[in-house]
């Protein structure tokens, strides 16, 4: 069992900057691919990034290219969703999720998911 946990969500302003942090009591994250989801009010939810069980690969939705970056602690204990330049259409609840020494997280074969963390971004 691997139990996964948000943090790091709030108020952010267009182009500003918020980090989400994804982490476990129970386990590091080194055998999981993680991934970042979100699900903004009326839209399904969407894989926003993942990173691979060996960090070799990452993966972005094109909403996010360039200006979200998924990356792993050293320690391997948690895993970072780092948001520059939000934007308004960012405003959504974002999940973690971990996928089995996975690769591409495909969000119908996640394995573990957090609860949750609401990220509004206004003016």
């Amino acid at each position: 069992q691997l139990q996964l946990e948000e943090s790091g969500g709030g108020l952010g302003q267009p182009g500003g900057s918020l980090r989400l942090s994804c982490a476990t009591s129970r386990s590091t994250f080194n055998q999981y691919a993680i991934g970042w989801f979100r699900q903004a009010p009326g839209k399904e939810r969407e894989r926003v990034a993942c990173i691979s069980s060996d960090d070799s690969d990452t993966i972005y939705a094109d909403a996010v290219k360039g200006r979200f970056t998924i990356s792993r602690d050293d320690a391997g204990n948690a895993v970072y969703l780092q948001m520059n330049n939000l934007l308004v259409e960012d405003t959504a609840t974002y999940y973690c999720a971990g996928q089995i020494l996975g690769s591409t997280c495909p969000e119908w074969g996640m394995d573990y998911w957090g609860t949750g963390t609401l990220v509004t971004v206004s003016s």
